[in-house]
């Protein structure tokens, strides 16, 4: 086999057509490690084996996780695959030993966005015949990324590389709950330097940022109102309003005052409750994320957030029970790697512009492997690899560029390889 143009197009367009939501990635895992097998490498962890037990935040209910493990089933998945991915454990990290040498590890998340992509002709996956066909939709590039990852171990194993590589393939990005487990199960507490990877983030195809920076701290968070029903005409007093609860709480939460050290964020993304016209709602929930621009930032908002809700269903003489998970921390990239990367990118074939930083200006659970491995001594960086793409992020018509799979491909290769060359 060889990292050509076509190959790594045809891998893509393949994921692109079986997208799993977080903690769902079951085809995607076993698609993962058929590939793996198949360049060869040295150790292969699949499942609960890359993941700290008790670590995984935001797992949907057993239910949900069932139902796709079947389709999964059903779309050819292999059983020894599912086997070890049952109930949620996905992802996969692959390791190649070759020799003398650092330990760099390279993370790419899997996971895909629960949305329906776009049907219209002009989308160009619906119109080449790759358009998703699960329900969800790699609204985001994922696919892409395990392209890169795949694409990279590959080139590195047939390059002169003296070292360890590590390539995780990470579960559940999207609901920022995959990237705790992984760091928490050590596996890459060896590692000397550390890349991450993202595809587009409005940068256009042949432009690449060496380290991204910006990151803000996240938190999300589930609150459930609990209050009493009443007939709404006859005996309106005699209820406790959960939806009277809920929106105090939203208003409120818009309400929290910005902080004076920085950039803080809230949204109240799923609002609802209540069941007829004439029913005083005993039940509503709010569930959303808290932002900030360091992590103690974060931590002020999560703090005045919990406040706000339990205070509104106190007005409002309801109970509220808040669940606050799914979270990551600030991170910054080291300029020792960006200098690297920045270096290399410029004689990258497809490369017209290479922007030393960037600001994300969102979040990303990448931030858990890169402050574990910085935590520890070695040092980290969030590469950018730009590509035009119709649509925004997390929008039904995104897409990639697939003339940036090579370069992501070359950049990150030839980062990995200078590194190894250039370690002391």
């Amino acid at each position: 086999m060889s990292v050509t143009r076509d190959r790594l197009v045809s891998l893509r367009r393949d994921l692109h057509r079986h997208p799993e939501p977080a903690w769902r990635e079951f085809w995607t895992t076993s698609r993962i490690v058929d590939e793996l097998e198949a360049i060869g490498v040295d150790d292969l962890l699949v499942g609960r084996e890359v993941l700290a037990e008790g670590e995984r935040m935001g797992v949907p209910d057993d239910t949900d996780i069932e139902a796709w493990f079947e389709r999964a089933r059903a779309a050819g998945a292999r059983e020894d695959v599912l086997a070890k991915t049952e109930g949620g454990y996905t992802g996969a990290l692959a390791v190649l030993e070759r020799g003398e040498g650092p330990t760099i590890g390279l993370r790419v998340d899997i996971d895909a966005l629960p949305r329906e992509e776009s049907r219209s002709e002009d989308h160009y996956p619906t119109n080449a015949g790759f358009r998703a066909e699960t329900g969800a939709m790699h609204a985001c590039g994922h696919d892409a990324h395990i392209t890169y990852g795949l694409g990279v171990i590959e080139r590195v194993k047939e390059s002169d590389f003296s070292g360890t590589l590590k390539v995780v393939f990470q579960p559940a990005e999207e609901v920022i709950g995959g990237g705790k487990a992984v760091a928490e199960s050590g596996h890459l507490d060896d590692c000397d330097y550390f890349l991450s990877v993202h595809v587009g983030l409005d940068h256009p195809t042949g432009e690449v940022v060496a380290g991204i920076d910006g990151f803000l701290a996240v938190q999300h968070f589930d609150a459930e109102f609990t209050g009493e029903p009443a007939h709404a005409g006859a005996n309106p007093g005699d209820g406790r309003n959960a939806v009277q609860a809920l929106a105090t709480a939203v208003q409120n939460l818009y309400a929290i005052p910005r902080h004076q050290d920085g950039v803080t964020r809230v949204n109240a993304g799923i609002v609802e409750g209540g069941s007829a016209t004439n029913i005083v709602p005993e039940s509503a929930r709010v569930a959303g994320e808290v932002r900030g621009e360091t992590t103690e930032l974060k931590d002020y908002m999560v703090e005045r957030a919990v406040a706000t809700l339990e205070s509104a269903a106190a007005m409002h003489d309801c109970e509220v029970t808040v669940d606050v998970e799914g979270e990551a921390p600030s991170a910054v990239s080291d300029d020792e790697l960006v200098d690297v990367v920045e270096a290399l990118a410029h004689d990258v074939s497809g490369v017209d512009s290479v922007l030393r930083t960037d600001d994300l200006g969102g979040s990303e659970d990448a931030t858990y492997l890169m402050r574990r491995v910085q935590d520890r001594g070695g040092k980290a960086a969030y590469v950018g690899i730009g590509t035009d793409h119709p649509g925004g992020h997390h929008t039904a018509t995104f897409d990639v560029d697939e003339d940036s799979l090579t370069i992501g491909v070359d950049v990150l290769t030839g980062a990995v390889l200078e590194l190894a060359a250039s370690h002391p």
